[in-house]
């Protein structure tokens, strides 16, 4: 078992599929799938540390375009799905949503709500590109922060 687990890392480990499996588990995690991407991403540099820029940007396009997805999902469910509008809680959110806009999205990156946050945007039909601009940035830093972070400022926990 152990020798098929050690293969299976030095495939992970080659950048022609490295980079392809942090892009599709980046993907598949920005959707409202329950997935983290965050292990794959920080596994993969931690396994090529000179990768740590193509996987950040891989990571970060696999991740926004999975956001588009969701966005997309809510924006074609706008017709069909009319009950957050009954409960007070998701009325004040829808509300601030609107009120603050695209630039919410900047919020993707968190835990639990990110993913629907950027169903709910869609849903509102808020601008698409606005959206996608917010994701991509939002997403791209908490991978640049979270990865560097358990690189280079906390490595004893990342050597676990």
């Amino acid at each position: 078992m152990e020798a098929w687990i050690d293969s299976l890392l030095a495939l992970l480990a080659l950048p022609q599929y490295g980079l392809s499996t942090v892009f599709l588990v980046s993907f598949i995690s920005a959707t409202l799938l329950p997935l983290g991407s965050e292990p794959v991403v920080f596994g993969m540099v931690k396994l090529n540390p000179a990768m740590f820029w193509p996987v950040m940007l891989v990571a970060t396009v696999g991740n926004t375009l999975g956001g588009g997805v969701s966005w997309g999902m809510g924006w074609a469910s706008h017709s069909v799905v009319n009950k957050y509008r009954q409960s007070g809680n998701q009325l004040r959110a829808m509300n601030w949503l609107q009120r603050v806009g695209p630039k919410a999205c900047l919020l993707s990156w968190l835990p639990g709500v990110g993913d629907p946050l950027c169903a709910v945007a869609g849903w509102l039909r808020l601008p698409f590109w606005p959206c996608m601009l917010y994701i991509a940035i939002g997403k791209f830093l908490r991978y640049v922060i979270m990865t560097a972070a358990l690189l280079w400022v906390f490595p004893s926990a990342a050597a676990g």
